[in-house]
């Protein structure tokens, strides 16, 4: 109970709500960089994983390839861009914790991306070009949009992972939350740890909200719609009989 008490206490310190060592300033920093490297991994990942879903060609080798990334820890990928990134003058901090983190989130969005265009039901790509669409039209048009809800969950899982795993910027001298846990670390301040553990995981539960809630308003009508064909096209069988 005590150390609830001083987490509260903190939390309630004005001190800890002003200044670059801020909560609100290592908020900035920690959301900033994990966009960043979600937006970019998206910008990689999306177009392609969309486009071997479409061909099927090299799709499964792909994917493969990408998932290997699940298997190196992050923080090795920031131990191995460091001396990279000192020596091409980027410093550190920012950009070794950046690579890491955009390698991290591929894999989910990229298989996401891909099994969300060829999940797309057989008959309703062939009957599509049946009606004398063509590829990209059958892309854009059929499998992109039933595919969408997929992707948008493989980008929820990836910026969740990311916001999570940001907070290891912090060990190369990075800010965002993670300085809390670190230097509460360095200092072996646990009300500090706590406050920061609390901040890292309230904003990996807020974004995974934000993303929950952005999927539903996106594709309720598109779900209205799926809903509404079979009792429309029954109606439609009704006035034929009649």
């Amino acid at each position: 109970m005590d150390l609830l008490a001083d987490v509260l206490a903190w939390f309630f310190d004005p001190d800890n709500w002003q200044g670059t060592a801020g909560i609100p300033n290592r908020m900035v920093e920690h959301v900033r960089l994990s966009a960043l490297a979600t937006l970019l991994a998206a910008a990689l990942a999306v177009p392609s994983g969309v486009l071997l879903g479409h061909s099927g060609r090299g799709g499964l080798l792909a994917v493969s390839v990408v998932n290997i990334g699940r298997a190196i820890p992050s923080f090795a990928v920031i131990a191995l861009a460091l001396p990279f990134s000192i020596r091409m003058g980027l410093g550190i901090g920012f950009w070794p914790t950046f690579l890491a983190l955009v390698l991290l989130a591929l894999p989910p969005i990229f298989t996401n991306s891909f099994t969300a265009v060829r999940s797309v039901a057989a008959e309703v790509v062939e009957a599509a070009r049946g009606m004398g669409m063509r590829e990209r039209e059958v892309l854009l048009g059929i499998e992109l949009p039933l595919g969408a809800p997929l992707i948008l969950t493989g980008v929820r899982v990836a910026s969740v992972q990311v916001v999570a795993t940001a907070t290891l910027g912090a060990l190369v001298g990075w800010g965002g939350l993670g300085r809390y846990i670190i230097d509460g670390f360095s200092v072996q301040d646990n009300v500090r740890v706590f406050a920061g553990a609390l901040l890292v995981a309230g904003l990996a539960i807020l974004t995974d909200v934000l993303f929950n809630v952005t999927e539903r308003v996106l594709f309720a009508a598109g779900r209205r719609r799926v809903r509404r064909a079979p009792a429309e096209a029954g109606t439609s069988a009704l006035n034929v009989r009649g």
